[in-house]
């Protein structure tokens, strides 16, 4: 009996720690597409899971990081959401392609106009954004989560490394090594193409020039292959007229 009651006892215990810490594997997160190299452009999903059982999520503030301005931002419409883009004058100059950008956006605002996202599911909203800062590993994205029944979560506690995830975390965006080409590998695999084409370029002329080096030799050469050729087949053909002849006269006999 005291056996089964300890054991009673624990399984509690374990599914209250796990109803308490099961909001910290939910939370608004940032999560690219594809690579996310520093200095070039990105894709990138902000998922909302939806932690209530008697409410849905109706709206997402996300606030863009104001120490790496961001001179590209574009959402992707989702249905059945509105958004808004707020910007404002970025407090460095900032450049792009050769243009000075004197705006930056600094929170996009999704508001549902229907259910929202609903309890048992997520949703999430994809944003173009670039060009990446080459001076930071990672981007912090504060976000603030709304549900139906009013209550508000904000989501904009910045995880420290070596310590223990925050109740409510911001979403962080990992940044991955620069690559040849800011806008993808194309460049890069054009340039790869290049070197290869110029190396094959180099080879045939290296074999060109080697052949035009050792052009009396190769005519010797040449010459004397010819000359063993015209032998072994006049005994070729030496050998096939006494091979008709004997046949003849196995015939005859």
């Amino acid at each position: 009996m005291k056996a089964s009651r300890i054991a009673a006892a624990g399984a509690v215990s374990g599914i209250a720690v796990l109803a308490l810490s099961a909001p910290a594997f939910a939370h608004v997160s940032v999560q690219p597409e594809g690579p996310a190299a520093k200095g070039g452009y990105a894709v990138v999903d902000f998922k909302v899971p939806n932690e209530r059982d008697n409410a849905s999520t109706t709206k997402l503030e996300v606030s863009f990081p104001t120490d790496h301005p961001l001179s590209s931002v574009m959402p992707q419409p989702v249905p059945g959401w509105k958004v808004d883009v707020t910007k404002a004058k970025p407090a460095k100059p900032l450049e792009a392609h050769g243009k000075q950008i004197t705006e930056v956006v600094t929170k996009v605002t999704w508001t549902a106009d229907g259910k929202g996202v609903e309890p048992g599911y997520f949703q999430k909203f994809p944003v173009s954004i670039g060009a990446l800062p080459e001076d930071a590993d990672q981007l912090v994205f504060k976000a603030i989560q709304t549900y139906s029944n009013k209550e508000v979560v904000r989501w904009i506690e910045v995880p420290q490394e070596g310590q223990e995830e925050p109740d409510t975390p911001a979403p962080v965006l990992a940044l991955t090594a620069a690559e040849d080409d800011a806008h993808g590998a194309a460049g890069s695999s054009d340039a790869k193409a290049d070197d290869t084409g110029a190396a094959a370029q180099n080879t045939a002329a290296e074999t060109s020039a080697s052949d035009s080096g050792s052009g009396d030799g190769s005519d010797t050469t040449a010459r004397v292959l010819g000359i063993v050729g015209i032998v072994v087949g006049a005994a070729g053909v030496g050998y096939g007229v006494l091979a008709g002849r004997r046949r003849g006269s196995g015939a005859s006999a």
